[in-house]
């Protein structure tokens, strides 16, 4: 009757969090489906329901738990215990490395310690995204290797009860996590970064965000936008910084290029105001010339909002899968900008949480031991591998954003080879036949 009460506990403290998590993520989709008009609202409408579901998957686990043998059970507390001790310290490390390099900026704020609980509590989503894999891999290696040891993974398996049985927990723990990163990697996560540009620039006094090459294509207007910086509330008609607009011919000549100190956008009449304005025009003369224009200049006839303009010229890492879809579905070609970025981390969006499974698949053959040498070995051997596959996943990504590979191959590349490899242990070690001899026979050393 104990184990009934984990889920049910679980499940009234997810029900609460949804509360709060699903009306607050409602009404941020509303406001961002007011301002902007012409999105792929579907997806964007997804965002409450992912944020909800994300806050049950701890009863899914709790009901896991109450549903298992006495072996699942013991397994899963042994595995639970250490993957939390392991995800808080490696937590703990990165914060330390972070302060140090966000210090100077945190100390700056009028107070420092509000400031460094919302800059981290924003970031979370994408700490854990990042953290997950490690956290997994150390939990898994520790916990088989200290079955191991103790010879309980041999008396379980004479017990009639298999190795697939007895990892069960493990995998199950692995397929959690996966569905947690690809929750927050829907959005929460990719947003977390510019989230934390804007933290830091509030707590230095700044009032714009400032992103390098923000740039939005309207192809229908023939209109290119180039923004310096912009507000955090750009969307409630604070102006926009450093502005360019360049205007075409409906056959590509270049008609006008205007340059402002802000743009400021009217939600009311939903016109333009730009300020310190030059006028750059492009027409039969033989060179183009400035033209004398009223300061400020009032823009009646631009159907762009500033979220239109914002939220696709951020960069690709910053963007979710709402905004790579509106991204995506407003620069169909490679006219003005390379889609080869944007559609390279919208594969890996969906690729990234793969990345958990196969880290449990390499780590489970690996940390069982049956004889006595010890498992540093293959302790060793899960380790490098793990390590291998994040770094070949990090220089697909390069490849794919450069162009070098193709989107789809950039993201899940590493995830096939690694993946392949990982059942091909994992297959090997149900079987009861060598692995980290048979993995030493492909190294230099084994040769």
């Amino acid at each position: 009757m104990t184990r009934i009460l984990v889920p049910l506990l679980l499940a009234l403290g997810g029900a609460l969090l949804a509360l709060w998590a699903g009306p607050a993520e409602r009404t941020l989709v509303e406001e961002q489906l007011s301002d902007f008009p012409g999105v792929q609202a579907g997806a964007h409408s997804l965002r409450p329901v992912i944020a909800v579901a994300l806050c049950f998957l701890p009863a899914l686990g709790g009901l896991f738990y109450a549903s298992g043998n006495t072996m699942a059970r013991y397994v899963t507390r042994q595995f639970v215990a250490v993957f939390f001790i392991c995800l808080g310290g490696l937590f703990v490390v990165w914060l330390v490395a972070d302060l140090g390099d966000n210090l100077d900026d945190i100390k700056q704020a009028a107070n420092p310690g509000h400031l460094a609980l919302k800059l981290y509590s924003v970031r979370l989503p994408e700490v854990l995204v990042m953290l997950l894999p490690y956290s997994l891999l150390l939990s898994i290696l520790y916990c088989l290797g200290r079955l191991s040891r103790s010879r309980e993974i041999v008396a379980m398996i004479q017990t009639g009860r298999g190795l697939a049985r007895l990892t069960m927990p493990f995998l199950m723990g692995g397929a959690l996590a996966a569905l947690l990163c690809a929750g927050l990697n829907y959005q929460w996560a990719p947003a977390a970064i510019g989230a934390e540009n804007v933290i830091l620039r509030e707590a230095k006094g700044i009032g714009g965000v400032a992103q390098p090459n923000i740039r939005y294509r309207n192809f229908p207007a023939r209109r290119l936008w180039m923004v310096g910086s912009f507000p955090p509330d750009y969307q409630k008609g604070v102006p926009l910084q450093n502005v360019m607009v360049i205007q075409e011919h409906p056959d590509g000549r270049l008609a006008t290029i205007i340059t402002a100190e802000t743009a400021a956008w009217s939600p009311m009449t939903h016109d333009w105001t730009l300020r310190e304005v030059r006028k750059r025009v492009f027409d039969d003369m033989p060179f183009p010339h400035f033209e004398k224009i009223p300061d400020p200049l009032l823009v009646t006839n631009w159907d762009e909002v500033p979220t239109q303009i914002i939220r696709p010229g951020l960069p690709a890492e910053q963007l979710g899968i709402p905004d790579l879809n509106d991204w995506l579905a407003a620069n169909p070609d490679n006219s003005w900008a390379s889609r080869g970025g944007h559609m390279t981390q919208w594969h890996y969006r969906w690729a990234q949480p793969f990345n958990c499974l196969i880290v449990v698949l390499l780590a489970v053959p690996l940390g069982v031991v049956f004889s006595r040498r010890g498992t540093g070995g293959g302790v060793a051997m899960a380790v490098f591998l793990c390590l291998g596959m994040l770094f070949v996943s990090s220089v697909c990504l390069n490849l794919g954003d450069a162009g070098y590979l193709k989107p789809a191959w950039a993201a899940w590349l590493p995830n096939l080879l690694f993946g392949i490899l990982a059942i091909y242990l994992f297959q090997r070690r149900l079987a009861g036949r060598p692995i980290y001899q048979t993995l030493m026979k492909f190294l230099p050393s084994g040769a």
